[in-house]
């Protein structure tokens, strides 16, 4: 096989590899139903995940400061870190006045 034609194949191969990669959504497949306080402190943000669309477990994907990974948690998560978000807020208000 001429040398060109195995070029274009391999390229055409990695251009096919990166677009199928990109299609395919990441998805939280088990979540933790119990993360430390002092972690759910440190989420910078967060996403719910929807058990009806191409997911199929309900998540709350959360971004924690410090981690690569972001942590899949269960939805019931989302009142604990509401909780800590709003005292954490009072607090930083208790300390401007």
């Amino acid at each position: 096989m001429d040398l060109k034609v195995l070029c274009v194949i391999v390229c055409f191969y990695a251009l096919t590899l990166t677009y199928t990669e990109a299609g395919i959504p990441k998805c939280c497949v088990t979540t933790k139903t119990e993360i430390p306080e002092h972690v759910l402190r440190k989420v910078q943000r967060w996403k719910m995940q929807t058990n009806t669309g191409a997911c199929n477990t309900a998540a709350l994907i959360l971004h924690v400061k410090g981690l690569r990974k972001p942590v899949c948690a269960h939805p019931k998560i989302m009142a604990i870190l509401t909780r800590i978000r709003r005292k954490m807020k009072r607090s930083a208000r208790g300390f401007k006045n």
